[in-house]
């Protein structure tokens, strides 16, 4: 079995034998797949309607917490449920889960059956349909990267985290030899990913010990999304059936390279990249040159939807491949916004400011969001700057800190008016919440520092 399933495929499998489990996942705010495990006959009975969850699970933390000051739901309203619609055209097998099939949900009010504004899924979905109703399809790709590490995760969590031993012990950039010791995690998961219909390209050793990047290939913004959390997830689950544990964490180590997730971008028409123009400079056609320029320009409104949590950014050293300023250049990675395939009917523009711990339908729907806007105002692209970005004066930063990232958001009136008030007011309470947990916690580097000598 291998690829896509149709729901009377999946009805044929569960008859046979071959499927008797189905999950039934949502995305919830932090790209995490949450749901139900259905026994495959009640699924393919009437489960495939809509099934019912919490409606917490889009108002919560990485801690699964209850975190107050959501509009969306509270301790006052109750915490009712919201539907789960099982997307159909979303089912595949997981060959990695013995007898197992995945179909994703979309989350509906449960009064009126209307998507949840806040939703991820319909938060992308919404930006795609602006997309489109301009002529254009937003194409996107996006690339994973993580770090393995020796024991597993319950061993790791034993030791308070502190027991970190990447899986290897250099840096493993392209390196054949250093990979093949990681086979026993990297090949399952290559295979059983594309066997579950995710067209996977390849597995590469990251810039750092112990350091993956997995790569898969580009298709419409929501599929991206989709195969972008299945596979987050499917690395987490084949890591830990080896013994290992995979985190996605962006900043895991003060001294060692961070984990990046780069978003790649084109807007196509009729099955043509309409970001190309074999007559403009680097191919770049006049409706791409805008959509970089709004991208350029409201860098600073979405980095929060690019690096969420206090750690994300950690990653914004210089010297590091992770950004530092919100300028765009041709093939070179000190910037935010790198140009790829110039000259090339493969022109794109790849944005390098997410991190690993990135929701994708929220990255992608924001980046959308700023490139239409700078269609729509009509920008004009400043020419690209050459050489090391990140010793260059006067060009505007990137966000340095989850605090800032959260005011620009709570002020921007492109995301205003691109996503709603509601959408982002309640992600910047998300934000405050991170920030506020942060600000209650006290580090080892704060015991390390002033224990004896404050």
């Amino acid at each position: 079995m291998a690829g896509m399933m149709t729901f009377e495929q999946l009805k044929a499998a569960v008859a046979d034998g071959t499927i008797d489990t189905v999950l039934a996942c949502m995305v919830d705010m932090q790209g995490r797949l949450m749901g139900k495990r259905f026994v495959g006959h009640h699924f393919v009975d009437s489960a495939w309607e809509e099934t019912h969850c919490c409606n917490y699970l889009l108002a919560t933390d990485l801690e699964m917490g209850t975190p107050d000051g959501f509009a969306a739901t509270s301790w006052r309203e109750g915490y009712g449920d919201y539907v789960m619609k099982p997307d159909l055209g979303t089912i595949r097998p997981l060959p990695w889960l013995e007898g197992t099939a995945l179909v994703l949900c979309d989350v509906l009010d449960h009064h009126h059956h209307k998507d949840v504004e806040h939703s991820p899924r319909a938060i992308l979905k919404k930006q795609v349909e602006r997309a489109q109703a301009m002529g254009f399809d937003p194409v996107t790709a996006t690339e994973l990267e993580f770090f393995l590490f020796e024991k597993s995760l319950k061993e790791i969590a034993a030791s308070g985290y502190r027991d970190l031993t990447p899986i290897s012990g250099y840096n493993e950039d392209y390196h054949i030899f250093q990979t093949t010791k990681e086979e026993h995690v990297m090949r399952p998961l290559r295979n059983h990913l594309y066997a579950a219909g995710i067209p996977v390209e390849n597995t590469k050793g990251e810039a750092e010990a112990g350091q993956e990047e997995l790569n898969i290939k580009y298709a419409p913004a929501m599929l991206t999304a989709d195969h972008h959390s299945i596979a987050k997830h499917a690395t987490k689950e084949i890591a830990w059936q080896q013994g290992h544990a995979a985190s996605f964490i962006p900043k895991w180590h003060p001294n060692r390279v961070g984990s990046s997730s780069h978003v790649h971008q084109s807007m196509w028409k009729d099955g043509q990249n309409v970001f190309f123009d074999a007559d403009k400079p680097y191919g770049m056609s006049d409706l791409m040159r805008a959509y970089v320029a709004g991208q350029i320009k409201y860098a600073s409104d979405l980095t929060y939807f690019l690096a969420p949590y206090v750690n994300s950014y950690k990653r914004f050293q210089k010297g590091s491949f992770a950004p530092t300023k919100a300028v765009w250049s041709v093939d070179n990675r000190t910037a935010a916004f790198r140009l790829c395939g110039a000259g090339s009917k493969a022109v794109r523009i790849e944005c390098r400011i997410g991190g690993s711990d990135l929701n994708p339908y929220l990255a992608m729907a924001a980046l959308i969001a700023a490139g239409l806007a700078g269609v729509e105002e009509g920008l004009e692209l400043a020419d690209p700057l050459q050489g090391d970005v990140y010793e260059m004066e006067g060009v505007t930063d990137v966000p340095h800190s989850l605090r800032e990232a959260t005011e620009t958001l709570r002020n921007s009136a492109m995301l205003r008016a691109a996503m709603g008030d509601w959408v982002v007011d309640h992600y910047t309470r998300a934000a405050e919440v991170e920030q506020e947990e942060f600000d209650n916690a006290v580090t080892d580097w704060e015991l390390a520092r002033g224990f004896e000598r404050a």
